[in-house]
């Protein structure tokens, strides 16, 4: 039985929303405190490798996950102009090597399928956090509707402009990486006749194409790039963007490539945004996970997968380890977290995986439930 102690989770994004799901499941008293007004299908693309669907798979998600994703068997990279492959990845193709499937998805449709594994008592819409504070009865979280909440523990899922981690410290503009992605969801049947492959990144020396379908019907097809740009707005989180814009970007590209960009109605291009390793990532009774306190580029797919691992990492470490001394469990969540975060961080902006054969078991075939807390 876990301790009776509140904890409250800032952020019903991915990695908040898992953190709620696997903390309920431990019998943790959780409150999921999300500022949007209500759930909504936001995002595009996303994919789950075997090692987050083991975490799936422990809060009851997995078979329903399977049930409306897309399994490609493999990734492949080819190159830019003459479609030449240079790596084959297998993926599902060695399923029983990894335990687990690899999935691609809507990232709305995870996330509902995610929500629906917390109690709706548990989840508070419309809750901005604007303050918190820590007192010797606990820590007293204030939103901007004037409301106030105080419980035990305060988890900061809040994403890369997180307000927890502002909180601890202070005030810092995030970093432009000097990157921006165009986005774009085609029906597929405006691709029939075409040789699509099911997970396809187009790599150039200085620009990239990530393709992949979206459902197990393959019924939406979805494309994210990687392109350098000298700056953007500040303040501005995304902006429409035209098939004319990106068809000059992508200029000489395969002719797959050119079809993907002629089948899209709709483009927007987003910035891509880090921050400075942390000196911290919890203090007193605050704890941070994901973008909060380690965001990266999203070459490798595993941004979300990262913040997963820490919901699950952060999970059993209260669990196994006991509250009574937060600060020595916060530590060994942070211990056993930190060197994986930081590697896949720094191969994730280097913008080199799977762009040639080797072997992915190190990130697809991790199980987080076989580390040893106290090793």
């Amino acid at each position: 039985m876990a301790e009776a102690l509140r904890i409250g989770i800032i952020g019903a994004g991915l990695g908040g929303t898992a953190a709620a799901g696997l903390l309920q499941r431990a019998e943790f008293d959780v409150t999921l405190y999300e500022q949007a007004p209500s759930f909504s299908r936001l995002g595009a693309g996303i994919q789950f490798g075997p090692n987050v669907m083991k975490i799936m798979r422990r809060l009851g998600l997995e078979q329903k996950i399977e049930e409306v994703s897309c399994h490609p068997d493999y990734w492949f990279s080819r190159n830019w102009d003459d479609g030449a492959y240079l790596s084959r990845i297998p993926l599902n193709a060695q399923h029983d090597r990894y335990a687990a499937t690899y999935i691609t998805i809507h990232r709305g449709d995870v996330h509902e399928i995610m929500i629906g594994a917390v109690d709706p008592a548990r989840i508070r819409f419309g809750k901005k956090l604007v303050d918190l504070e820590e007192t010797a009865a606990g820590v007293v979280l204030s939103f901007e509707d004037g409301s106030t909440d105080t419980v035990d523990i305060v988890v900061g899922a809040d994403g890369l402009n997180s307000r927890v981690r502002e909180k601890l410290l202070g005030v810092e503009d995030p970093l432009f990486t000097g990157w921006v992605g165009h986005r774009a969801i085609i029906p597929a049947s405006k691709l029939s006749g075409l040789d699509v492959e099911p997970c396809v990144k187009w790599w150039s020396e200085d620009r990239h194409m990530m393709a992949y379908f979206l459902d197990k019907d393959r019924s939406e097809f979805y494309f994210v790039t990687g392109e350098p740009a000298e700056s953007w707005p500040r303040g501005v989180a995304w902006v429409p963007s035209t098939r004319d814009e990106m068809q000059a970007s992508f200029k000489g590209y395969h002719p797959l490539v050119q079809a993907y960009i002629e089948a899209a109605d709709t483009i927007t291009k987003w910035p891509l945004f880090t921050r400075h390793p942390l000196p911290l990532w919890h203090r007193g009774r605050v704890v941070l996970l994901g973008d909060a306190c380690h965001p990266m580029k999203p070459h490798m797919a595993q941004g979300a997968a990262m913040a997963i691992e820490d919901a699950a990492m952060l999970t059993r470490c209260l669990s196994e380890l006991g509250t009574a001394d937060l600060g020595g469990t916060f530590e060994a969540y942070r211990t056993h977290r930190i060197e994986r975060a930081s590697r896949v961080q720094q191969v994730s902006n280097a913008n080199t995986w799977l762009r040639a054969d080797e072997d992915p078991f190190w990130v697809y075939g991790y199980d987080i439930y076989g580390v040893d807390l106290r090793g």
